[in-house]
């Protein structure tokens, strides 16, 4: 006779976290209840789930009141083979199920513990694990809001993160199931179901060598009920310009005056611009039917207003009278202007049409940016009276008239719309297929004159009607006894076409598989090809020239002040990729939530549009007729407009350990961690929904001790992360006939270099309210070589090496602190020093000499920034 024995548990914890008690049940029968942090993908095919939803949309809603309580069974059934553990158990609401393995998971005591403001300075802060390095694409993740997509970033950037109650961090495989390319990590936001709090926040930036000075104020309110959530913030950044009279920059030879009481052209000339911005945000999400299970719809409007002003040095003439010359400068700064005014709105919908998960999504802006440039003044007159001896050129100098003002203006519209359908089509021994269909249309025009330029007004139009099909199909799978003794595998296709109206069609399609060995190991491999298009930018920004930019000249081994010429290139064509994944990841058996990731990358390009590079002979003979030279060989002009390289390759492989765990108190942690309770106890108090009763309102146990938030980890909690990325290959060739560029071999086009390896790492300690951060990137030394000829040198790129520390206290968690200053309930301060060690690149000739051009206040003009953040919770 069989015996059944049933553990009831709360959603959210490790089963090996739940090994003692599984043990002890398989003597006899024991009810107990434990805190999960990841269940079985069985959960999905519980009773009860809502309608059925698909294996890539979000888990449904369950009963709070059963999700408060005990969500799930542990179910032990002998059988001749031995005893089966069967897991059953509700998913958390939002959670995706997918066969990937998450990178990362963060609970609210794991968010709490970076002691940020909001939800984009909790992305940038765990930017190591939400960075992809296939190295397409923006860099930044596929946003996720309960598990579906959302119209723009703006909806959940300002949103406080004490409202998140599970954030996941999922490979950039998982992208295709919502309608993206395969090059963005996703990042899943699952919010707490009821959430209140008004902030209001300060913050003052200063570097420690002066010069500037940084002001931010914002405030927000957010609140979520059950379906319903908005959010409305709004934001003032205001900086000081930065000069390089500031820095002690060392000016261009013939550039500085040689006249007493002339004006220095370096207080005139920025390193950092002045600039100042307001940005106003409004979000509302709505459910519909009873519980917003019939779907939801979503509102968004933002207002963007920025000025940024920039000084680029004065005018200055040489005169020549008897055979004696004097360099003069005039006052008055050549000034640059930007202005720039952005509307944006956004509108979703979503709900289930049967059992398939329906989404729509359209995203609008329009930006107007207003370029005012000085002209440089005519001193010709000047020249002309010094030699006929009427003006001392060592003398007081007559008011030389303004030339006036360059006008540069662009308005660009833009709309982005798109339709999901996804859901499972037809079921294999394996599991159900999954099947996404994606249908988009994007519209960008681009409307620019300058009143500098022979091209009169430029007009871009783009129109991309674009399509998705993918396919992910479960042909293994240990659960179901469908070839199980190698594993879970799971096969994913995908194939889609843009049509561009001013590009014609490209097309991109991609196969990929996971294999799961175990449920502590995975691997991935994805082959992906796509054609890509140049930006509108790239084709059809305004053409603006800037005087006196330093540019370091390699045939002439010296560095020369120049006019540079930016803005579109109408003549780029479109990109061909083609890149190759090899992944796999494993969950270390000794820390909860901890794992160690390897990937493997090759990357092939032909036709990529490029930003002008460094201006070496190779690049100078490719693009000659971007190089103006005066009769001696002096550089004088540069067309610095983007260009079309003929090939790029690369790979590299980028690896990272993910580490965190708890000393004492109750964190997380029992095994895997460093004390906590001991297992099968009582659970810890941290996750929404993990435990029994009423938690109130963010789902949290007992009242908050900051209104709004949870309760934080009793405790230490700690955690580290580390990406280290090895460069194999790096090669360019620019264009036909020109030898193939070893970039991580001195034969770089960038200005500084390709450094071979490359570490990224963030990580932290979080006890009892108060909260230590440091993040920090490195980048090994690079080299660019030099011509070969006579007086050419090559330049050494020195390694850099960024630290970034935040030290913060919730005053607002320490009772007996607010108990005699009421004031300080919801109150964190922080203090910030950016780039703690002052590093600056140190760039070198062969003499061991810095060139001009690569001065250290130039690679990072600010140095160390410190500064102190207040924020209060209402």
């Amino acid at each position: 006779m069989r015996s059944v024995h049933t553990i009831a548990f709360a959603a959210g914890v490790s089963l090996s976290a739940m090994a003692p008690v599984l043990a002890h049940a398989q003597d006899g029968p024991v009810v107990s209840t434990c805190r999960l942090s990841t269940v079985h993908d069985d959960a999905a095919e519980a009773p009860g789930g809502a309608e059925g939803a698909p294996a890539s949309s979000a888990a449904p809603e369950s009963d709070p009141e059963a999700e408060a309580n005990a969500q799930g069974t542990v179910t032990i059934v002998p059988t001749t083979r031995g005893k089966d553990i069967v897991v059953t158990a509700a998913r958390v609401a939002g959670q995706l199920d997918v066969p990937q393995q998450p990178i990362q998971t963060f609970d609210e005591d794991d968010i709490a513990a970076y002691g940020v403001n909001s939800i984009s300075e909790l992305i940038d802060a765990i930017s190591p694990q939400t960075g992809s390095g296939r190295g397409r694409g923006s860099g930044g993740p596929v946003m996720l809001v309960n598990g579906q997509r959302i119209t723009s970033f703006r909806e959940m950037r300002d949103i406080p993160p004490e409202a998140i109650r599970r954030l996941e961090v999922l490979p950039e495989e998982v992208a295709l199931r919502f309608g993206y390319a395969a090059n963005q990590r996703v990042v899943n936001i699952i919010l707490k179901k009821k959430f209140d709090a008004a902030t209001l926040a300060g913050e003052y930036n200063r570097p420690t060598r002066g010069g500037y000075d940084n002001y931010e104020a914002q405030t927000g309110l957010f609140k979520v009920a059950g379906p319903r959530r908005y959010n409305v913030s709004a934001k003032y950044t205001d900086t000081s310009m930065l000069t390089e009279n500031e820095r002690n920059v060392t000016q261009a030879e013939g550039s500085v005056p040689t006249v007493a009481g002339d004006p220095s052209p370096a207080r005139y000339r920025s390193l950092a611009a002045a600039d100042s911005e307001f940005a106003l945000n409004a979000t509302m999400t709505q459910g519909i039917g009873k519980d917003g299970l019939d779907g939801s719809f979503t509102t968004n409007a933002a207002f963007t207003h920025s000025v940024a002003n920039s000084w680029s040095g004065l005018d200055t003439v040489t005169l020549v009278q008897d055979g004696d010359s004097a360099i003069r400068a005039l006052p008055d700064p050549l000034a640059t202007r930007v202005e720039t005014n952005q509307f944006q709105a956004g509108l979703g919908y979503s709900r289930m049409l049967g059992t398939w998960n329906f989404n729509v999504t359209n995203d609008a802006g329009y930006t107007i940016t207003q370029t005012d440039t000085d002209r440089r003044r005519d001193t010709s007159g000047l020249v002309v009276a010094a030699a006929a001896g009427d003006l001392a050129i060592d003398g007081a100098l007559p008011f030389v008239p303004g030339a006036g003002v360059d006008e540069a203006r662009n308005r660009t519209a833009t709309l982005s719309s798109m339709a999901t359908l996804s859901g499972r089509p037809f079921a294999m021994p394996a599991g159900d297929a999954n099947l996404t269909f994606k249908g988009g249309y994007d519209y960008t025009h681009s409307s620019s004159d300058n009143s500098a330029s022979q091209f009169g007004r430029i007009g871009l139009t783009r129109g991309d009607l674009s399509g998705l099909v993918n396919l992910a199909l479960p042909l293994t799978s240990r659960s179901r006894d469908a070839l199980g003794a190698v594993g879970d595998i799971t096969l994913n296709l995908s194939g889609g076409l843009d049509h561009l109206s001013d590009f014609g069609t490209l097309y991109n399609w991609s196969a990929g598989v996971t294999w799961a060995p175990t449920d502590r190991l995975s691997f991935q491999a994805s082959y992906i090809v796509e054609e890509a298009a140049p930006t509108l930018t790239q084709l059809g920004a305004p053409i603006v020239q800037t005087y006196n930019v330093s540019v370091y000249d390699f045939t002439q081994n010296r560095t020369a002040l120049v006019t540079v010429t930016s803005g579109g290139n109408p003549d780029l064509v479109k990109e061909k990729q083609r890149d190759i994944k090899l992944g796999a990841t494993w969950q270390l058996p000794f820390l909860q939530r901890s794992n160690l990731m390897v990937e493997y990358f090759h990357n092939r390009s032909n036709d990529v549009s490029e930003a002008f590079p460094m201006l070496t002979p190779a690049v100078e003979s490719a693009f000659a007729g971007r190089v103006t030279r005066d009769a001696d060989g002096n550089l004088i002009a540069l067309d610095r407009r983007a260009v079309t390289f003929d090939q790029e390759t690369s790979s590299r492989i980028r690896w990272g350990l993910n580490l965190s765990g708890s000393i004492g108190g109750q964190g997380q942690g029992g095994p895997g961690g460093f004390g906590g309770p001991p297992p099968g106890g009582p659970p810890s108090g941290g996750s929404a929904g993990a435990g029994a009763g009423n938690r109130g309102p963010g789902g949290s146990g007992g009242p908050p001790p900051m209104m709004g938030g949870g309760r934080g980890p009793q405790g230490t909690r700690w955690n580290l992360s580390i990406y280290h990325t090895w460069r194999f290959t790096d090669r360019v060739r620019i264009a036909e006939g020109v030898p193939e560029l070893d970039q991580l071999n001195g034969e770089a086009l960038t200005a500084g270099g390709v450094p071979r390896h490359a570490i990224e790492a963030e990580g932290g300690l979080f006890s009892n309210g108060y909260g230590f951060r440091l993040k920090a990137e490195w980048d090994a030394p690079s080299t660019v070589d030099g011509t070969g000829a006579p007086g050419s040198t090559d330049l050494r790129f020195g390694s850099t090496f960024v630290a970034n520390l935040r030290i913060f206290a919730d005053l607002g968690r320490k009772e007996e602190l607010v108990k005699k200053v009421p004031f300080l309930k919801g109150m964190r301060v922080s203090l910030v020093a950016d780039n703690l060690l002052d590093s600056r690149q140190k760039v070198t000739d062969d003499n061991g000499l810095t060139p001009i051009a690569y001065q250290r206040a130039y690679r990072s003009p600010q140095g160390r920034v410190i500064g102190i953040d207040v924020r209060k919770m209402f």
